[in-house]
């Protein structure tokens, strides 16, 4: 179970943030669903290789959530999603809890003044609430649809992101291994 102190919560200028890349092509995601009976139904695809990755920070507490689609994973990336996450809350005493993913930990990476950052357990996404927005999108927007582009991709993927009210976030986020105390 994690543990987060309820003075970290409850505090006007400290955000909990739980962070994650979740990556996104045009590989399909296939799956089950309903058809009239006797009738085949066939899902258009457009099989490729690229794709790009959502870098996303999630609150499950208060339902904040920042995200920026970016083409790779590593420092630089990682450098540009920091800055811009603490520009985003300047205000905001950010406490950033995500995995050991090599560029999390690297001797470059630059952790803005207004953040500090717990690491998880290692080999436990389970524990990664940002791992839930990944099956959701992945459910909701990828399963068997077709895209004719990674842009057209992108924009869907920013659509749904862009849209995420910070009722959904908790609700989708929010575990119940996540322990809040005095």
């Amino acid at each position: 179970m994690i543990q987060i102190e309820k003075s970290v919560l409850s505090s006007s200028n400290k955000l909990l943030f739980f962070f994650d890349e979740g990556r996104f092509g045009l590989k399909p995601v296939m799956a089950r669903f309903w058809a009239k009976r006797g009738e085949r139904i066939v899902v258009k695809s457009k099989p490729g290789y690229t794709n790009f990755y959502s870098y996303s920070s999630v609150s499950p507490h208060a339902g904040d959530s920042f995200s920026l689609l970016l083409p790779w994973v590593n420092t630089d990336m990682m450098n540009l999603y920091l800055a811009e996450l603490s520009k985003a809350y300047p205000q905001k005493e950010i406490i950033l809890v995500m995995d050991q993913a090599g560029w999390h930990k690297s001797k470059t990476l630059k952790i803005p003044e207004n953040m500090s950052i717990i690491y998880l357990p290692p080999y436990s996404p389970e524990l990664n609430p940002v791992e839930r927005l990944w099956q959701w999108l992945k459910r909701h927007v990828c399963r068997n649809r077709y895209f004719e582009s990674v842009k057209s991709l992108a924009n869907e993927i920013c659509r749904y992101l862009g849209n995420l009210s910070k009722l959904d976030a908790k609700k989708l986020c929010r575990c119940s291994y996540l322990s809040y105390h005095k």
